[in-house]
């Protein structure tokens, strides 16, 4: 490092100020963060110390954390080689090549312990800025062949970070030295590809957490442990809520009971739909890939494409190969091509283009607002599918609204009453809404961004929404709000979104007719609530912990008789029930009562309807209530149906705050 970096280090410039205190880890340069290590902008305006507890904090103390950890692996594995160990929302992991065998449990004891003994000799880090053949002659002198093909990706100037002997190839930030981590965790093994390529070498990627005190890592592996009870692949299968079979990789199978809580999810959407003038529509899943290459999909998007060809398109493949085999790989990609003509749709916007051309337009038409609950196919490599919450076959409550510039606001208000209404009916009631504006790379004029950037903005104000800014980090084609919600245990979801797009209309040449007679192009937003149904499904039964309301729930009552002379009667109370719409279930085997109840509460059936000869004498059900956790006694049947109609609605049925979405 130069003499002039070194004058105008972090660390030295708050040294100067007075402003460096025990705990500061780093600093924040004009809304930039900087670790102590790297030089800072001169003439900066703004400059102020971040504290080991602040939030900007968590990411470096977990990066140094990450390796730390990389170094105690080398020490105890000699001859293992690194990859990469970044910091993540959760924690932090990094990847290994062991040519010994692979991590046990065990191993990860003596890596924490070995950890704990670096932490201790609080070394501190230093940042080195090198010239490529330097970092090459380091590298290979390590004979980290990963670093090394990493090196030749990478933009100067090139930065590595040393603690004590060890030293990696690193943009940083990191603490001022390995004494600052105090509470760290590590956590699994898994594998992974190098680069996440499954046509490169299988790694294993070690993960760890990191917090700035023992207290909150204490308080998040507690969370982990709860989240493992909720975990909605462990539930799926105890509650019959859902399958997968290896002849439909990553695609569920939904169960009975999973059934009836998917299209009770759909059900519910529809009726939001009807309340905020929403037209569904039904599109093919499978189209002419001329479609795909006029919404821009291929061949960007082609990798997770499902492509479909006909018998007939095969016989001509193979026809023209027979006459004229093709003589190289550019030629068999073509051929390849040619036959494969038709793709299975991975969203639904470039069908609703097509629909909404289908007809000539007036701005009198405006806005329209197309919904479609269409199957969609997406090819996720194996190595990212997980339960229901990433999966290759899914429908989205999807819709997209044609409208003009002038209506954008109004719509994006109206979407911002809307999802306020769907998650307080799930119980969702901390919302954070990020607004994503321009990317470096997008399509469309800076003023027509302008407009859409402060029709989104505006409309979020003009409901009195705390929001935040995530600069440049829109789609290419638009402006958009997000919707991140935290589930009640604290865990963080994007679930709902809605995005401006300017590109499909022009590419799609969509118009209609003005006020002025002339020809104008329509705006178009993608929105949706939920987002995948399965992938929200997965959400919402670790946010309940697979109690589901009872207006969700695949069975809202269970009748439970004593002895089977009661059979009678519970066969006409569940007669009843079903006529009033209720689902009910009802246990007339010979098992004794208490395996009865047992078996219902292990299905988290929200009520337990207990019937003998008291029940029968006075027409009603000994209820007990899941929610309230205690039994209610006698009921009679009337009170039984009152009760159970008025659960039977998502709270904003009934909700006079319901379109207030500043409440």
């Amino acid at each position: 490092m130069t003499n002039e970096a070194k004058a105008h280090g972090a660390r030295e410039v708050l040294e100067e100020r007075g402003a460096l205190g025990k705990d500061t880890v780093a600093v924040r340069v004009d809304g930039r963060v900087y670790d102590l290590h790297t030089p800072i902008p001169e003439g900066a305006s703004e400059v102020e110390p971040i504290g080991i507890h602040d939030a900007d904090a968590l990411a470096i103390i977990r990066h140094s954390s990450a390796h730390v950890m990389a170094d105690a692996v080398q020490r105890l594995f000699p001859g293992t080689k690194v990859a990469f160990g970044p910091a993540t929302d959760d924690g932090f992991y990094y990847d290994y090549a062991r040519p010994d065998g692979t991590f046990s449990e065990d191993d990860l004891r003596a890596i924490e312990e070995k950890m704990v003994e670096i932490v201790e000799a609080d070394s501190p880090f230093r940042r080195e800025v090198v010239s490529r053949d330097e970092a090459r002659t380091l590298l290979e002198s390590l004979d980290e062949r990963f670093k090394l093909e990493h090196l030749e990706r990478l933009d100067d100037p090139i930065s590595l970070y040393r603690h004590g002997d060890w030293v990696d190839l690193c943009e940083g930030p990191h603490v001022p030295s390995t004494g600052f981590l105090k509470a760290v965790k590590l956590t699994s093994v898994a594998g992974a590809y190098w680069r996440g390529d499954e046509r490169n070498p299988m790694l294993q990627r070690i993960y760890g957490t990191a917090f700035p005190s023992p207290k909150a890592l204490r308080a998040h592996l507690k969370q982990l442990e709860e989240a493992k009870k909720r975990d909605h692949r462990k539930l799926g299968k105890e509650l019959k809520l859902f399958a997968f079979h290896p002849h439909a990789p990553a695609s569920p199978f939904f169960l009975p009971r999973g059934s009836t809580i998917y299209n009770l999810l759909e059900g519910y959407v529809r009726s939001l739909y009807a309340r905020y003038g929403y037209e569904e529509v039904i599109t093919p899943q499978i189209f002419d890939n001329e479609l795909f290459h006029t919404s821009g999909h291929l061949p960007s998007y082609a990798e997770n494409m499902y492509m479909a060809a006909t018998s007939e398109n095969l016989e001509k493949l193979q026809k023209k190969v027979d006459e004229k085999p093709p003589q190289n790989a550019e030629e068999w990609t073509q051929a390849f091509n040619e036959s494969l003509r038709f793709g299975v749709k991975p969203m639904n916007c470039p069908s609703h283009c097509l629909m909404y051309g289908m007809t000539k337009r007036s701005y009198r038409d405006l806005p329209m607002r197309m919904a479609d609950f269409g199957r969609l196919h997406r090819f996720e490599r194996s190595g990212v599918v997980q339960g229901l919450t990433r999966v290759r076959t899914f429908a989205q409550d999807d819709a997209h609204i044609f409208c003009t510039l002038d209506q954008v606001q109004d719509e994006i208000k109206s979407f911002l009453d809307l999802v306020h209404d769907a998650y307080r009916d799930f119980g969702f009631t901390d919302v954070r809404i990020v607004i994503a504006t321009r990317p470096e790379k997008r399509l469309g004029a800076d003023e027509v961004w302008d407009q859409a950037e402060e029709a989104l903005e505006e409309a979020v104000k003009a409901k009195e929404l705390p929001y935040e800014i995530a600069e440049g980090e829109g789609a290419f084609y638009g402006p958009k709000i997000e919707f991140h919600l935290k589930d009640a245990i604290g865990r963080p979801w994007q679930l709902g979104t809605i995005q401006a797009d300017f590109n499909l209309p022009e590419r799609f040449d969509l118009t209609y007719v003005g006020e002025d007679n002339t020809a104008h192009r329509p705006v178009m937003l993608h929105r949706a609530i939920l987002g995948s149904i399965e992938r929200f499904f997965g959400v919402l039964t670790e946010h309940v912990g697979g109690s589901f309301p009872v207006w969700l729930a695949p069975e809202q009552i269970a009748l439970l008789t004593v002895s089977e002379k009661f059979n009678e009667y519970a066969q006409n109370v569940q007669q009843q029930l079903q006529e009033r719409g209720f689902r009910v279930t009802a246990d007339l085997s010979s098992d004794k009562l208490g395996a009865k109840i047992r078996q219902a509460r292990l299905m988290r059936i929200p009520y337990l309807g207990v019937i003998g000869q008291k029940e029968v004498e006075g027409q009603g059900l000994a209820l007990r209530s899941r929610d309230e956790n205690k039994d209610l006694g006698f009921i009679p049947l009337s009170d039984v149906f009152d009760r159970l109609a008025h659960e039977n609605h998502p709270p904003s049925a009934t909700d006079s705050t319901r379109g207030d979405s500043h409440r």
